[in-house]
């Protein structure tokens, strides 16, 4: 999406402070040169902070918005990912992108991920461009084996798609690899999916207050992707979640997840997904860097009920290493 749209001297602001981490080395604010990021072809990047409480700074963005015209893409994060951060609505997104569109004729895009069909719209029906999400979460259904899905205004789109093929020919060619039922299929399954993901979220908040860790959002909070977060306080509490996680997973559950280094992530990561296909972060997974504040992303669920089991067993691995003392996390 970015590559199909941006050009050698637009700049590419994003308004949702710095991004992940593994796109970081895509834009090229981390990373070697010369590995073909945005950078590397020439275009330049900016950022606005988020404010205190973790929202878009509409202020700031105007005053960007007003003085670089450079400016061609504004890039919006809906999911916290890898921060505790509060992830965004698709209200919060439409005002942002009335913001921008009312001071710049810059494309506003959307990383979408993790955020469909949590809400009954999605940011394209509220001023925003174009989004770009992954099939292996929400909108694959847990059936999509790979692959992502780029939508919005037509011409955008058609740009992307040139990019991902071949300039002129763009969308009427490319090769399928027989994934098309795959895919049909999960995302007429993937509101129902998403729905079972969003109650294993509930319950992994409620279960872990209870036992005294501090969960984000908490249970009875909105929610506006499939993420829940949850402060364990330290390095090993980290390790035992994951490692229960993966226990009560359909798949590999005979599996024992360790910290390791992970290509794009500037320290150790440990990641539980004992899921039918590899990656799918709409089945249930657990994934964290080692570093403060010791907290843990936990995502997806097929059903509840098998997801259920996972975070059961999650709890357990911590309640066998940890007496209470240790267990406590302020909020």
């Amino acid at each position: 999406m970015l590559f199909g749209i941006l050009r050698p001297g637009d700049t590419m602001l994003c308004i949702t402070g710095k991004p992940y981490d593994t796109i970081c080395p895509v834009i090229g604010i981390t990373g070697e040169k010369g590995q073909g990021s945005l950078a590397d072809w020439g275009v330049a990047y900016r950022q606005v902070e988020l404010t205190a409480d973790g929202r878009i700074d509409l202020a700031a963005v105007e005053t960007v918005l007003k003085t670089d015209k450079t400016i061609k893409l504004v890039y919006i994060q809906r999911s916290r990912w890898y921060s505790l951060r509060p992830s965004l609505s698709v209200e919060e997104i439409g005002v942002a992108a009335e913001t921008v569109h009312k001071h710049s004729a810059a494309v506003v895009a959307v990383d979408n991920c993790y955020g469909e069909f949590v809400q009954t719209t999605e940011p394209v029906c509220v001023g925003a461009d174009i989004m770009a999400g992954s099939l292996i979460k929400n909108p694959g259904g847990g059936l999509a084996r790979c692959g992502g899905y780029i939508a919005g205004k037509k011409e955008l789109v058609e740009l992307c798609a040139y990019r991902m093929t071949v300039p002129g020919l763009g969308s009427e060619v490319g090769a399928t690899l027989g994934n098309n039922r795959d895919m049909f299929m999960g995302f007429f399954n993937a509101p129902h999916v998403t729905g079972e993901a969003l109650k294993t979220a509930v319950f992994t908040a409620a279960l872990f207050r209870e036992m005294g860790f501090a969960p984000t959002p908490t249970a009875d909070e909105p929610r506006y992707d499939i993420i829940q977060a949850v402060k364990l306080g330290n390095e090993k509490n980290l390790i035992a979640f994951c490692q229960g996680i993966q226990k009560g997973s359909p798949v590999d559950a005979f599996v024992t997840p360790e910290p390791w280094d992970m290509p794009g992530y500037p320290c150790k990561v440990i990641m539980a997904a004992g899921a039918f296909i590899m990656g799918a972060s709409i089945e249930l997974s657990a994934d964290a860097p080692l570093r403060e504040p010791y907290a843990v992303w936990l995502q997806g669920g097929l059903n509840f009920h098998s997801a259920k089991i996972g975070v059961m067993q999650a709890a357990e691995a911590i309640l066998q290493i940890a007496p209470d003392a240790e267990r406590a996390v302020q909020n």
